[in-house]
Parts: C-alpha cells; structure tokens; sequence
C-alpha cells in the first residue's frame, strides 16, 4: 500500500577483474544505526553473499527528491580503501523485494535494447579536461528507479523492478555544515535534480563526500509473477540452437558408426561363428572372439576403478536430479543459493548409490573386502576436493574477503560429509555386496593370452586422448555460457537448453567409448576395463585446455591470487567432469562387452 516502508539490504561488492567478493560496510559507506545480519543459506554463504540492512529507507509510491543519507570526510585508509576498488571496477549490490539491483545501458547497435548490469559501479577513473594525471571519482548520488504493477482489484501494488542511474556530484552547501543544510547542487525545493556528472566528486583525503539520492516510482505493466524475465532475456538464443545442432551432428555421426558395427559386424561375426562350430575351421578363429577366455579377466588396480565408478554414479544421480528440480522451475534464480544448496544436498545424499555401485563391481572383480572399498569410495573423491578447497579458502581469508567460507560453514559441511554421505555410502556398500555377484558371459581362462604387437593408432595413450575429443566437443558451446554465468556474474536460467546438452554428452560418451572399445577387442587387446574409462573421461583434459583459454582471452583477471582461485575451481570442475563422463564410458563398455560376448556359443 502507499506509504508503506520499503527496506533496501545490501548485498556483497563483487568484481570480475579479482573474483573476491566484499562485504558492502567493508568500504566506509553510509552506515544505518544497527547494521543487522540477514540469515543466509548454505549455498548464499559459499558464493560469498554477505546481506545486511542498508540507511537507504523508501516509501511505497512516494517519491523522494535528495535526500541526504550522510557525510563523510575521508582520513587516508579510507580514500585508499575506495581507489582500490574503483580501480579494480568493484560493483555494489543492493536487494529490494528479493530483486536485485541493475543499471539499465542501452545497447548501441539496436534501439530501444537495454542490458542490465548487475549492481553499479563503486566509482570511475577519469581525468579533468585538460589535465593528464588520472583522478578516482566515487558515485555518491544514486537516482533509484522503483518499478511497480497496481493490482486494479484491491489497489495494492507490488514491487516489479528495482534500477539504478549513479552520479558522482560534487554537492556544495552554504554556511557551516548542520543536520538541516540544504544543498545548492541538489534542492528539492528549488527542484534541481542531479541529472548528470559534470562537476564529480573526487576521492582524495580530508575531502569531503556527501551522499545523496533519489526515488522515483513508475507504473509497469510487468506482472508480479514475471517480474525475473527482464533480468534473464537471453539475447543469444541462435547459438545455443547452433551448438544443439552442432552436438547432433556428432551424435547422429556416432550413432551411425556404432549401429554399423552392430548389424553389420557383429551379426556377420556371431552367425559365421556359430555355423563354424561344426567344422574344423573353427580354430582359425580372429578378432574379438579370440579373447573371449581373457576378456573378464579383473584389471590391474581394480579396486581404484570400484572407486571412480561408484563416485561417478554419485554424480550422475546428482546432475539427474538437479536438471530435473531445475526443468521444473525448482531452482528459480530469485531463490539465491538454492542451486548451491540443491547440489550439495544431493551429492550427499547420492552416497547411497555410490557405495552400491562400487560394491557390486568390486564383488564382479572377486573382492572381500568390501569396507576397504566403501572407505575409499566415501573419502577419495570428497577428500582431494576438500583439500583443494581449503587451500583456496586460505587464500580468500587472506584478502580479508567476504568469499570466504566461516568456520562454521566449513564445520558444517564436514558434518554433513561424515554424518549423511559416509553412513549412506556403507549402507549401499552393504546391500550391493550382500546381492550375488553377477555372472560373467564366458569363462576366464586360467592363463593370461599374450597380447600382439599394436597398430601406432591403437596406442592406448593416442586412442584415450582422441576419444575425449567428441564428447568435449559435443558440450563447449554450452560450456562458455556457464563459465560467463559463473566468472562475469550473469545469471544462466536455460536449464531446458542445457537438458538437452547432457543428454547429448551421455550418448556421446557412450557411442564414442563402445566403437573405440569394439576396434581394441578385435585387435586381440582384451585390456578395456580402465581404457573404458579413460577414453570418455579424457575430454575432462580438454575441459581444463579450454578453461585456460577463456581465461586468457575473455576474463580481465590481473591479481595473483584471482588467478589461483580460477585455476583452482576449474581443476575441481574439471576433475567431477573426468569423473562424470569416465563412469558413462565405463558402463556404456561393460555392457557392450557383456552382450556380445553372451550372444556367441562358445565350447
């Protein structure tokens, strides 16, 4: 209703040149009374939201002209503090009615677009004309924009957009400075308004920065319910079709390839082979069927491949699920964190079918000891990701910015690490090694055969690295607008287009693991299980290729410390991708294997 109070709360300052987010009363802004600490969710406190109350107070549909929030006179740590993050282009993020502030910019190539940036600049640099040496200005007047849609029933409106127009202005005064001084720079008596920045505010020491704003209210058709579509109209909808099609080209490629070798090899094969069980030709036996006595032979080191495959059935389930929540609309980006929380939640929870896994396979491979195994499977994975983590957090705690995760956050985690997915993961351990283990389609012979001298392109290390290819292929398109959405801080919502994408990377996964996994059998190479895993899961090495490109080319990162804390979250999104893609190749493998080998007689 009019005249009720609407509370702005502000959110961290963020930055893409450093990635170190910053609580907003880190800078000496305008401070309310009390400053209150608005509770966060897991995922908030992980990205480094830090939301408090702010001395910025609005009426609803009343608008305010210069109000006076307060003045400062800066000693040296503080002008210090401001240049430095002017000159590291730090934004200041405000909420109102849970929407985040933007700047509108018009977009110069087509009329009547606006884009929106995320939260306005703390300030800018710039020189006086006809001076050469560089000056900080700081933008201390800020022309709020309050968009609203009036229900014509009740007459009640509701808050639909939240914008922001920021001014340096040098405000001048007469007299001495009192709580009642009017401002000759900006009087709403005498109805002048800040409309541009022509004489700005320096940032210097022993200056003086008064800090002023207005409110307007403006009507809008926008309906409550679709207030976020302006926030995330995607303007590059033609790319992502071009790189669907792009990945279906490849898959239909693929598909292709492996139904060829399906009817027309294996069915040639299977059926000449079962005719010749009769003659005596059936010794002069080639190809794959040779192998048939050493083809389920356990690999070398099979316990750390029970280990990868049930941590990437933990992952798989994880992603399942998650895309599922978000294609529901679950995930919706005014819920801050919840995408964060969701995951995390998730892959704790998928502990259960991680250790399933796992103990079904290490049972195949004739293992005992199935606690060993469940250890590993609930600490390898978590543990190397933890330690990685940890180290960035140092790092962040360093820089003294609000990115880094509390102590108590931290103790959280670690709990529901030890006390939800360890338990889960010993519980699906239990039930999948009581189950009998499976039965292998033929025999293993007692006595290894001896594998034949190698075609140069049938090199393990050649043919892993080009089985990566395709997959990464198949999903780096999608890949740069998930890599803008996390580094420059734009929203992705097009968990639609990204469905479609995964289930693109899954078949390419499994099609491209099979054909490569049918040419290495029918070369008398009987050595798959790791291969398997190998070859899908390489096109994590180029995911990682990739990131360190885009970092070169698109990102402005210019500390040190950013640079690490980039790297480092690639290395752990990269090594969850290995994971992910190696556990869909792997499978893909194990059953192509067992179902051809079960379709020949054999003596």
């Amino acid at each position: 209703m009019q005249g009720d109070p609407l509370l702005v709360k502000v959110n961290k300052l963020t930055s893409t040149k450093t990635q170190l987010p910053y609580s907003y009363y880190f800078l000496p802004f305008c401070q309310p009374e009390h400053i209150v600490d608005s509770a966060e969710n897991l995922g908030e406190v992980l990205r480094g939201d830090r939301i408090e109350n702010s001395p910025y107070v609005f009426k609803m549909r009343e608008p305010q002209m210069c109000n006076i929030v307060c003045r400062k006179i800066l000693d040296k740590k503080a002008a210090k503090a401001f240049k430095e993050k002017i000159n590291d282009e730090y934004r200041v993020n405000m909420i109102l009615d849970n929407l985040p502030l933007v700047v509108p910019i018009r977009r110069p190539d087509q009329e009547n677009a606006v884009v929106y940036q995320y939260g306005y600049h703390v300030g800018l640099r710039g020189q006086y004309a006809g001076s050469k040496e560089e000056k900080h200005f700081i933008h201390n007047h800020l022309t709020f924009t309050v968009k609203y849609h009036k229900d014509p029933l009740s007459g009640s409106a509701r808050i639909v957009g939240f914008e922001v127009k920021p001014f340096s202005v040098k405000h001048e005064y007469e007299g001495e400075w009192n709580e009642k001084t009017r401002l000759t720079t900006c009087d709403p008596h005498a109805k002048r308004a800040v409309t541009s920045s022509e004489s700005p505010q320096e940032v210097e020491e022993k200056k003086e920065i008064i800090f002023t704003y207005d409110v307007e209210f403006q009507e809008s058709d926008i309906k409550w319910a679709s207030r976020w579509d302006t926030y995330l109209l995607m303007a590059d909808d033609q790319i992502h079709w071009f790189s669907i099609v792009n990945s279906l080209m490849i898959v239909l490629f693929l598909s292709g390839m492996v139904a060829m070798i399906m009817l027309r090899t294996l069915y040639r094969d299977i059926s000449k082979y079962n005719q010749l069980e009769t003659q005596e030709e059936a010794q002069e036996e080639t190809g794959w069927k040779l192998v048939h006595g050493d083809v389920f032979r356990p690999p070398a080191n099979s316990d750390l491949l029970c280990v990868y495959v049930g941590t990437g059935v933990q992952f798989f389930g994880m992603i399942l699920v998650m895309m599922i929540f978000s294609l529901l609309g679950f995930l919706s980006p005014s819920n801050r964190g919840g995408l964060m929380t969701a995951m995390l939640l998730l892959w704790v929870f998928m502990g259960l079918f991680a250790g399933y896994s796992s103990a079904r396979l290490y049972k195949l491979f004739k293992g005992t000891e199935w606690k060993k195994i469940t250890l590993k499977t609930a600490f390898m994975f978590p543990a190397t990701v933890f330690a990685i983590f940890f180290v960035l957090n140092a790092l962040i705690w360093g820089q003294k910015s609000s990115g880094a995760v509390p102590f108590g956050t931290m103790f959280a985690l670690v709990l529901l690490w030890f006390g939800i997915s360890v338990p889960l993961v010993f519980v699906g351990s239990y039930f999948g090694f009581k189950k009998p283990a499976t039965e292998d389609p033929v025999k293993t012979n007692k006595i290894p055969r001896q594998i034949p001298e190698q075609a140069w392109y049938m090199n393990p290390a050649f043919s892993i690295l080009i089985g990566g290819i395709l997959p990464f292929g198949a999903v780096f398109i999608e890949l740069f607008f998930i890599l803008t959405s996390i580094w420059l801080h734009q929203f992705y919502y097009i968990f639609g287009f990204l469905f479609i994408v995964f289930v693109i990377l899954i078949i390419t996964c499994a099609e491209i693991t099979v054909v490569l996994c049918y040419f290495q059998l029918c070369s008398e190479d009987y050595l798959w299980w790791w291969r398997s895993y190998l070859t899908s899961g390489s096109s994590a090495f180029y995911l990682f290729l990739y990131a360190a490109f885009y970092f070169f080319t698109k990102l402005e990162i210019t500390k040190a410390v950013s640079g690490v804390l980039y790297f480092g979250y690639m290395l752990i999104i990269s090594y969850s991708f290995f994971v992910l893609t190696g556990t869909i190749g792997f499978y893909a493998c194990f059953w192509f294997t067992r179902l051809i080998y079960s379709s020949v007689k054999i003596d």
